[in-house]
């Protein structure tokens, strides 16, 4: 289950914790090396397979935090249980870095940054549906949940009491009360907080569709959404019931949860990736990767933006590997991320598992448009594969750089709808393309001014 940033980490993965500054796309000035700078590269400089790694930090000079009640992912990130899920899985076996197998080092497509101008008092989606632009709308991940999300929109239109009294029933009546009455602890549970942002999502969409004439088929030609948020663009263009996502998240965010026993041993980190350094980050983290003595793992969890890039594994090894990183001059800092889990890596297989069992007694339609898959940063060309990169994308790395660059490449989208809580995909977008047009749909203010 999962997904806010490093410099607006988002993170499919699960219960977030307070960083505002992640949440907002702003890094703390504080980084990993604050208390205990990186170690100089050698010769080597990564260390050999049978080189004990230094004892990791402790956790009051690792984590950075805020007061703010604004979690960070699934970077969404961190956790727990419930048990309103229709959807059972099979018992497994913890996942241990020992018995499971490395995933694939993620391809990485560098975009060029266009040189294109299109003033913003120009663009504009039609009320009734239609527009003469190529747009793409975003649904968020873990990480932009918060108490009181969506009670405005419940409170104004009808159309959104519909969405939310459905989800709510769905999960046996459990959903609403957290979301507008609970404890912030209690919402950012990761079987809460998933379920929670997509309904909040869908909620938007519905009032959009009902109260301002908004078509998605019309005015977008893509859907995506990070982590978590590929279910609500799911939901979105037809391809799934809200019923059936909304259970299918819970049971996410309880087997991502549940995945790991010991949650001491696993971190996340978020790093800052030097200009133009993306590419020898993905190389450098696969040599990182072959080198850690047995029983460590560090893998890269989501490629948020060029700048932007998430690690997950075992402590000793993503501190290790944040460490090289920054020695040799690829990351400029890096920031640990405080969740429960270890998300998009290999020791999520329990979880992928228990997901492939649910989703075969879930039906998929094709989708209204094209919806862009996390794991492949594609269009899903067949209704068949829905349910195995779904599976897939517990495990997998949110590729999520490279769908962008794929729709600004590919089909020359350059205008974008990001619909749902928190603004941590604009913030994203606007750093890293500042000439493309981002327009955000986060509170029922933003409704009543479309």
């Amino acid at each position: 289950m999962a997904c806010s940033s490093v410099r607006s980490a988002v993170v499919d993965k699960v219960t977030a914790a307070p960083i505002t500054t992640l949440a907002r796309g702003i890094l703390p000035r504080t980084s990993r090396s604050s208390t205990t700078s990186a170690p100089r590269a050698t010769s080597s400089p990564i260390l050999s397979s049978t080189s004990p790694l230094p004892s990791p930090r402790p956790a009051s000079q690792n984590l950075i935090r805020t007061s703010s009640t604004a979690p960070v992912y699934s970077v969404s990130w961190p956790t727990h249980s419930s048990s309103s899920s229709n959807a059972s899985s099979p018992p497994t076996a913890p996942a241990t870095a020992s018995t499971i197998t490395s995933k694939p080092s993620p391809a990485v497509v560098s975009p060029s940054r266009s040189n294109r101008f299109v003033p913003r008092n120009r663009r504009s989606l039609t009320s009734a549906g239609g527009h003469s632009n190529n747009w793409a709308i975003l649904f968020p991940g873990q990480g932009s949940q918060f108490v009181g999300m969506g009670k405005d929109l419940y409170d104004a239109y009808p159309a959104a009491r519909q969405v939310v009294d459905e989800a709510d029933d769905a999960l046996g009546g459990t959903l609403k009360h957290v979301m507008f009455e609970g404890s912030q602890e209690d919402l950012t549970r990761t079987e809460n907080a998933q379920p929670a942002i997509l309904t909040t999502s869908i909620a938007m969409l519905r009032v959009l569709e009902l109260e301002r004439g908004f078509k998605i088929e019309d005015s977008c030609r893509y859907a995506l959404g990070h982590s978590l948020g590929e279910y609500s663009a799911l939901v979105a263009t037809k391809a799934v019931t809200l019923q059936d996502a909304v259970k299918l998240v819970r049971l996410r965010g309880e087997a991502m949860t549940k995945a790991v026993t010991n949650k001491g041993t696993t971190a996340m980190s978020a790093l800052v990736v030097r200009s133009s350094k993306l590419e020898e980050l993905v190389k450098a983290m696969e040599e990182i990767r072959e080198t850690l003595p047995s029983g460590e793992l560090a893998e890269i969890a989501n490629i948020n933006s060029s700048f932007q890039v998430v690690i997950s594994g075992t402590v000793r090894g993503v501190d290790h590997a944040s460490r090289m990183l920054q020695a040799r001059k690829i990351a400029a800092r890096a920031v640990d991320l405080p969740v429960s889990a270890p998300f998009h890596c290999s020791l999520m297989q329990p979880a992928a598992d228990a997901m492939r069992e649910a989703l075969k007694d879930v039906e998929f339609k094709k989708p209204t448009i094209s919806v862009i898959s996390n794991v492949t940063a594609k269009p899903i060309e067949n209704v068949e594969d829905i349910s195995d990169l779904l599976v897939r994308q517990v495990t997998g790395t949110v590729q999520w750089h490279t769908s962008i660059a794929y729709l600004r490449e590919q089909e020359d989208v350059h205008d974008y709808i990001s619909l749902g809580p928190g603004k941590v995909l604009a913030n994203l977008l606007r750093k890293e393309y500042p000439t493309d047009f981002v327009k955000t749909v986060t509170t029922a203010s933003d409704i009543e001014q479309w």
